[in-house]
């Protein structure tokens, strides 16, 4: 199996576990070892200026929501687009860190976006292979139109595009009108 660092896992409606029912995970890591991702879709009641006084970070006037990353407890994280904070690529133009120093850039800026995470998901060797066989999850290549996008709709958006890229290839179908009605 190709190991998934920046894809999205997209929770089927099959998955049960709690903390990720219609979750979507972007994989920030996936190697041999296991891997590493962050719930992009479940933002919690608390914005980033709020979490900056509670962990006595630098200046930050963000009100944009803090989300929680998984159920696996960890130093806070982020997702972003700026190269001088990035401490990992994770795909072309997308960044991952978690050192202090970073994230207290990233909350100071307003040029690039971001998102600043609570907890992670994460997997052992060969566990979200087992997950993905037997349908728990299905993957689709991340986007940062996907990784910055308000989160209600997320795990909806991002199905229904699995779903199509599944019937295009089965149907070998040019074209699907969003709207069925001018088929």
């Amino acid at each position: 199996m190709a190991f998934l660092t920046g894809h999205l896992l997209v929770a089927s409606p099959h998955l049960l576990d709690p903390n990720f029912v219609k979750t979507v995970v972007f994989l920030v890591q996936h190697n041999k070892e296991g891997a590493l991702g962050l719930v992009i879709n479940r933002p919690i009641d608390k914005n980033v200026q709020d979490l900056w006084r509670e962990v006595g970070g630098g200046p930050c006037q963000s009100s944009q929501p803090v989300f929680l990353g998984g159920p696996v407890p960890g130093p806070l994280m982020a997702v972003h687009a700026d190269a001088q904070a990035g401490e990992l690529e994770i795909m072309p133009g997308i960044f991952f860190s978690a050192a202090k120093p970073n994230l207290d850039a990233l909350v100071a800026q307003t040029k690039h976006p971001y998102k600043i995470f609570i907890g992670n998901s994460g997997w052992g060797a060969g566990q979200l292979e087992s997950e993905l066989e037997e349908g728990a999850w299905l993957s689709l290549s991340a986007a940062a139109e996907y990784l910055f996008r308000e989160s209600t709709e997320l795990w909806r958006l991002v199905s229904r595009r699995i779903g199509r890229a599944v019937l295009d290839s089965m149907l070998k179908i040019k074209e699907i009108p969003d709207d069925p009605r001018v088929n």
